[in-house]
């Protein structure tokens, strides 16, 4: 769950609402709805939360995952179990009166990965720009939604592609009023692999689970593998030392166009007076408050509104857990209060 989409119309089928909840802020009865959309040649699989009844228009969030095969939940098949990170801000927004859109990205879920299943190596950042996009339009046309009260919001790697799509690398998009950055991929992605292993060496070390001389082995190999993805793309198979997890010929293309974009200075281009909802955690063991107060930066040079919110014993997937060991994202413990206050505050102040 580490930080780890061509300008298409998209056209949607929507099928009947699975479950539905009363929300505490209204009258309304709030459904998940299953719907689909196209994003160039792959159809997407999402859930779009709304009111069930309500002849009202309501503002709208897209919900964009973190890194890897984590679907519209915010669950991973990588993982022993539910997380549900974004099906927790669903639940949230809709007891605030906002509709949201969760979607399965390619590679995750029902979406699978579509039209690339024989060649996953060819998937580049476009790809995943483009069907954020294409989630955007969809939820700006929905009848329950007003499409000048549009946020995305983005958990991890998803605040990456909030940024491209708030910045206008995606293309054209319906006009965003709000971002949410929680947890977001800080520095640049290769730069953020680099910061991970180097601290889970040194821990090792320090543990005696492994030697200084192997740190340096390590640390050598990992410098010219990333040296060879930034200057030509590619990356060597299996890589040891387990590096072959992380930096492997079928991401290679990804990491290699996604370490192009530096968060900060993505950040410093977003639309002066934009109302920005970012966070960290002390004890996020993948993304530190030092990373993300560069992301600060670029909101402030940029003028952007910024609600800068310091959790507190809050880890990555933003559950109350001070372990600083990363293992207990599948455990049944609640979701950050502090994180759903300062929400509730965001979105009733600026959507």
């Amino acid at each position: 769950m580490i930080l780890v989409l061509v300008a298409m119309i998209s056209s949607a089928l929507l099928v009947p609402a699975l479950s539905a909840t009363a929300s505490s802020s209204s009258k309304s009865v709030w459904v998940d709805q299953n719907v689909s959309f196209t994003s160039g040649t792959m159809t997407l699989y999402a859930t779009f939360r709304h009111p069930r009844d309500s002849a009202d228009v309501v503002p709208g969030v897209l919900l964009i995952a973190g890194s890897g095969p984590t679907d519209r939940n915010g669950n991973s098949s990588l993982e022993a179990g539910p997380v549900n990170t974004l099906k927790t801000l669903a639940d949230w927004l809709s007891q605030d009166g906002v509709a949201s859109l969760r979607y399965d990205k390619l590679g995750s879920g029902k979406t699978g990965l579509g039209p690339y299943t024989l060649d996953p190596a060819s998937i580049g950042v476009s790809v995943y720009e483009q069907e954020a996009r294409s989630a955007l339009e969809f939820l700006a046309k929905e009848k329950d939604v007003n499409d000048h009260e549009l946020g995305v919001f983005g958990h991890s790697e998803g605040g990456l592609f909030a940024l491209l799509l708030a910045t206008g690398h995606a293309g054209s998009t319906p006009p965003i009023h709000a971002l949410g950055l929680f947890e977001p991929l800080s520095q640049r992605y290769l730069d953020l692999i680099t910061t991970q292993v180097d601290a889970s060496l040194k821990t090792q070390v320090k543990s005696g689970a492994i030697t200084k001389s192997l740190e340096k082995t390590v640390e050598s190999d990992l410098t010219t593998a990333v040296t060879q993805l930034r200057a030509k793309g590619t990356v060597k198979a299996h890589l040891p030392y387990g590096l072959a997890t992380l930096l492997n010929p079928s991401d290679a293309l990804f990491l290699a166009q996604a370490d192009k974009f530096d968060p900060k200075v993505l950040a410093g281009h977003v639309d002066q007076g934009t109302p920005v909802l970012l966070t960290c955690s002390n004890d996020d063991v993948q993304v530190s408050c030092t990373e993300v107060d560069r992301v600060a930066s670029g909101f402030t040079s940029s003028g952007a509104s910024l609600d800068f919110v310091h959790l507190r014993g809050v880890d990555h997937v933003l559950k109350v857990d001070s372990s600083l060991t990363g293992t207990q994202y599948t455990k049944n413990l609640p979701f950050s209060p502090q994180l759903d206050s300062a929400l509730k505050i965001f979105v009733r102040k600026y959507l």
